[in-house]
């Protein structure tokens, strides 16, 4: 893909809703792009996190280890999606894994660039709150469909 692929795709993620065009391929460019093979773990759940990643193609699979030592699947992350923005925002280590189901390809926008990204842009962080809001109604539906 190239960088106007890149960046086209960024517009068609809401949460990039209201970036001006040229910024997203400012960011396009900034970030590094990464395409890994079906079955790789892009994130490890209690790893530090140092970026966050938007999904251009593929479809991976958000897993958290459960106390009994199984693995859940709490997700997909299809593309379109950003994930990795929980260890960031709350400074925590990483809460999921992220296994790619198909051949994956993301931007990964390291630290500085997501946070720089949030302060000139307040509609991305809302977008990133919504999204943050949506998955933990999605957590504690599943918790509570497995009671």
């Amino acid at each position: 893909m190239s960088l106007s692929e890149d960046a086209a795709t960024l517009a068609g993620v809401p949460l990039f809703q209201g970036v001006d065009p040229a910024r997203l391929k400012l960011i396009a460019f900034a970030a590094e792009r990464q395409t890994v093979p079906a079955g790789t773990l892009l994130v490890r759940q209690g790893e530090a996190g140092d970026a966050v990643y938007v999904v251009l193609s593929g479809e991976a699979s958000a897993l958290v280890d459960a106390a009994d030592g199984s693995t859940i699947r709490v997700g997909g992350v299809p593309a379109g999606t950003l994930f990795g923005e929980v260890a960031l925002l709350a400074d925590v280590p990483r809460t999921a894994t992220v296994k790619a189901d198909t051949e994956v390809a993301v931007l990964r926008l390291d630290a500085d660039l997501f946070f720089d990204l949030v302060q000139e842009f307040p509609g991305v962080g809302i977008a990133v709150m919504r999204e943050l809001a949506r998955r933990l109604d999605r957590s504690t539906a599943l918790l509570r469909d497995r009671r």
